[in-house]
C-alpha cells in the first residue's frame, strides 16, 4: 500500500507553528470515496486511509516504513519566507509617526 511522508504546513487560521514540528506517514486510499445517497456523508471502504502516523523525524518515518514494507515517498516541505519589519509590531504604535494615524 502505497503512502506519503510530509511534514503538515502551519495553520492558515494562526500565525502560530503547532502542529507543523513533527513528520507525517499517511496511507494514500486505493478506492474512490462514494457519497451516502441517505445523508450525503463521503464514505470509503478503505480503512487504511484513516491511519495517520507522527514521527519526530524523516528518517524515523522512513525507516518505520522500510520496516514494514511500506512503499512511501517523501514530499519534502516548502521553506517559510520569514516576515520581519524593522520597527515590529512597536512600530504602529510609535509616537514619532511621520503620516496621521489612518484607522
Amino acid at each position: 500500500m502505497p503512502a506519503r511522508i510530509y511534514k503538515p504546513a502551519r495553520n492558515a487560521m494562526q500565525s502560530g507553528t503547532a502542529k507543523s514540528k513533527h513528520w507525517v506517514l499517511e496511507f494514500v486510499s486505493e478506492t474512490a470515496r462514494e457519497v451516502d445517497p441517505l445523508m450525503g456523508w463521503t464514505s470509503s471502504s478503505d480503512t487504511q486511509a484513516q491511519v495517520r502516523l507522527r514521527f519526530s523525524s524523516k528518517e524515523a518515518a522512513l525507516e518505520y516504513a522500510k520496516e514494514h514494507g511500506i512503499d512511501a515517498v517523501v514530499q519534502e516541505p516548502h521553506k517559510r519566507k520569514p516576515n520581519i519589519r524593522t520597527g515590529g509590531y512597536g512600530e504602529n504604535f510609535a509616537a514619532n509617526r511621520r503620516g496621521a494615524w489612518t484607522h
